[in-house]
């Protein structure tokens, strides 16, 4: 069940990054080559500039959730066995603290901004556009805890593997294979 919830969640929100990245990219693009025809879009500055925000809050979520942000692997595996699961501990604590911070503050600012509306698309809401911090922090928060059982397995057993490593390994494990 939880592995399958994982997958799920894996899969969604891979596809909603790649969603995002496609479209700032057509944003981008259509931006500069009707700026290039002389009949420049207001508003391709602004929604760029937001979708920038998203992909960066969104895909730092499955950069989480596949352990692929900066960490000390190196320093958890140099403590003895029995240091380690605390040490990881405490770091997943911090990290998840701190989002859960960021995100009730990033609630709070969305009513502040009630009635704030984008200044090239007044139709569009900023509470939206701002949505991304309490969402993208909760996402993280989630990506954390999915991907907790793992790193515990690994702070348990031979150390804890850096996701480069992992991957790595896989790939020789897959050229292998064939």
């Amino acid at each position: 069940m939880f592995l399958k919830l994982r997958t799920a969640f894996d899969r969604t929100l891979t596809a909603f990054v790649i969603f995002l990245l496609v479209s700032l990219a057509v944003i981008v693009l259509m931006g500069v080559t009707y700026r290039k025809l002389g009949i420049a879009m207001v508003w391709y500055d602004e929604v760029a500039s937001i979708a920038l925000a998203w992909l960066t809050y969104y895909g730092a979520a499955l950069a989480a959730l596949k352990r692929s942000h900066i960490g000390f692997p190196g320093l958890v595996n140099a403590m003895p066995p029995a240091l380690r699961v605390p040490v990881v501990l405490f770091g997943e604590v911090v990290v998840i603290g701190f989002f859960a911070v960021l995100a009730w503050y990033g609630y709070q600012v969305l009513d502040i901004l009630q009635g704030d509306t984008m200044v090239s698309l007044p139709w569009v809401p900023t509470q939206l556009t701002q949505s991304v911090i309490p969402v993208g922090s909760v996402l993280f928060i989630l990506a954390q805890l999915f991907s907790l059982p793992e790193l515990l397995a690994q702070a348990r057993g031979a150390g804890v593997i850096d996701a480069e490593q992992q991957e790595m390994e896989k790939e020789l494990q897959k050229a292998l294979q064939q």
